[in-house]
């Protein structure tokens, strides 16, 4: 039963950091006419720091890294970049088989983000948040 409810509340997490993601992106190619693929590498950074916190706070609240904020911070981004190079592989192949979405890179951003979300939800169970929480 854990396990299930942490898959739900990572998806819940994983939908926060796409709607961050995706805003961030558009934003960039819409209105400053960021190049679709620099922009990503921004909003990625970003849109990955709200899912930290977001399961820290909630998904792995029973779990623990044993890492001070900062470390547990710069592994949770180590960790994920294993997801984002299946993201951004996931985005750059979509933007080139689809040329229309330079324009709107959210799809893509929605591609690459479903092909992660496996990856990245079991790198952070089993290296950074391995432990159950004692006391």
């Amino acid at each position: 039963m854990r396990l299930r409810h942490e898959v739900v509340l990572f998806a819940i997490g994983g939908a926060i950091g796409f709607v961050v993601d995706a805003g961030i992106v558009q934003t960039l190619v819409t209105f400053v006419h960021f190049n679709p693929y620099a922009g990503r590498v921004i909003s990625f950074l970003v849109a990955a720091t709200v899912t930290w916190w977001w399961n820290r706070s909630h998904t792995f609240v029973a779990r623990q890294s044993g890492r001070s904020l900062a470390t547990e911070w710069l592994h949770w981004m180590a960790l994920m970049s294993g997801g984002a190079a299946v993201n951004y592989a996931a985005y750059v192949a979509c933007l080139m088989a689809f040329p229309g979405w330079h324009k709107w890179p959210v799809f893509a951003v929605g591609v690459g983000s479903i092909f992660a979300a496996v990856v990245n939800f079991v790198s952070a169970r089993m290296l950074l948040f391995r432990r159950a929480k004692t006391g």
